[in-house]
């Protein structure tokens, strides 16, 4: 993420209104996730499900991938679209080994 203040809004349009909108605000290094509009220019719009979000964040799919299957838009900066995947990471669960219910 650049040092400058980054505002990103994530968009569910599957989830109910008032649980549609994320905005995480980031800068010099310190994030502040809202739920309410924070009233900052947004640099990046993500709109994707939150299924597709998921696999994303959990290291079981590419956003790259997931942007040229029109499962994920991302629209604005075209700095922080390409880097998406690098400054987003992965959860710390990510590394776990997957398992199969028996």
């Amino acid at each position: 993420m650049p040092e400058r203040r980054c505002t990103l809004q994530f968009i569910y349009p599957e989830l109910a209104p008032a649980r549609r909108n994320w905005w995480p605000v980031t800068d010099k290094g310190v994030v502040d996730l809202c739920y309410v509009d924070p009233g900052f220019e947004v640099d990046l719009y993500v709109v994707t499900d939150l299924r597709t979000m998921t696999a994303v964040w959990m290291g079981l799919a590419d956003a790259t991938r997931e942007v040229g299957s029109g499962r994920m838009q991302l629209t604005g900066s075209a700095e922080l679209a390409q880097s998406m995947q690098r400054w987003l990471g992965l959860s710390p669960f990510a590394k776990e080994r997957k398992r199969v219910p028996s």
